[in-house]
């Protein structure tokens, strides 16, 4: 296992400014953002341009643990879909095998649950049909404000798309402050695991016993070790079902800068893996 970075805080940034950066600090791998616009720019990259960034990423000895699609895929918008599967052919380009993804927002009228039934197998199936073909596995990132908040959309959504090169880019930080069990997650869904966002939660216990769990500003995203996530069971957990992937730092942390923060959490998460 190995601790690696996502991109998308240098957006301003081009790639080989972050891979020099990701280079000298110490990372070993890069999630890249793709889209239009993105560090993989889905609307103009070209195997040329992979082979460039497979250069770069090498001599700075990284590699690229996925590329990161990040939007809404229940937008209704063909365009969405159609860059979905370039960033597929990307990632194909790139020699990674996973693309990061998300689950979708819940549509007009119906609730994640129904979502699940009756949108995503039609959003997905196109998807993880060309995605099959190449070799490359679609991770959904377990952002709690989409279709898949909780363990038991999870359970419907593996139901309703079964495939095998189907899974999870699993965060713990989403899971925590809502009081699911992250820990017990990593055993249940071992099968789906196919990338970790390593992202912490800090839960303000005395602000819950004044406002109450319903209210906002009880928790908040920090670097891994700011928080209460348990990173060294965490990790022992990942071990025990043989995941020897990447630890992707999620940087959503407003109080630390971008590279001290990344830096810190990198210096921490050291400790528990080889």
């Amino acid at each position: 296992m190995f601790v690696g970075l996502l991109t998308a805080p240098f957006g301003r940034e081009s790639l080989e400014q972050v891979i020099e950066f990701a280079g000298k600090a110490g990372f070993g791998g890069l999630e890249i953002t793709a889209g239009p616009g993105a560090h993989v720019d889905t609307s103009r990259f070209t195997p040329s341009d992979a082979t460039r960034v497979r250069d770069l990423m090498s001599a700075a000895g990284l590699q690229v643990t996925s590329l990161a699609y990040y939007r809404n895929v229940c937008d209704g918008n063909p365009e969405t879909a159609a860059h979905y599967l370039k960033a597929v052919d990307a990632a194909s380009w790139l020699g990674t095998d996973v693309v990061c993804g998300l689950a979708g927002m819940p549509v007009a009228g119906k609730s994640k649950a129904d979502t699940i039934r009756d949108v995503l197998p039609q959003v997905y199936r196109p998807v993880l049909d060309y995605a099959a073909d190449k070799g490359i596995r679609i991770a959904l990132e377990n952002w709690y404000a989409t279709n898949i908040q909780h363990f038991g959309l999870w359970d419907l959504l593996f139901e309703q798309i079964p495939d095998a090169h189907f899974g999870l880019n699993y965060d713990p930080s989403h899971l925590l402050w809502q009081g699911i069990d992250y820990l017990g997650g990593v055993e249940r869904y071992r099968d789906r695991i196919f990338h970790t966002h390593a992202k912490d939660t800090e839960v303000k216990a005395e602000v819950v016993r004044h406002v109450g769990c319903l209210e906002s500003g009880w928790w908040r995203y920090v670097i891994p070790g700011f928080g209460q996530v348990e990173w060294g069971p965490y990790i022992e957990r990942l071990y025990g079902i043989g995941y020897t992937g990447v630890l992707s730092i999620e940087h959503e942390d407003g109080r630390q800068g971008r590279e001290e923060g990344f830096r810190r959490g990198l210096g921490y998460l050291r400790q528990f893996v080889a």
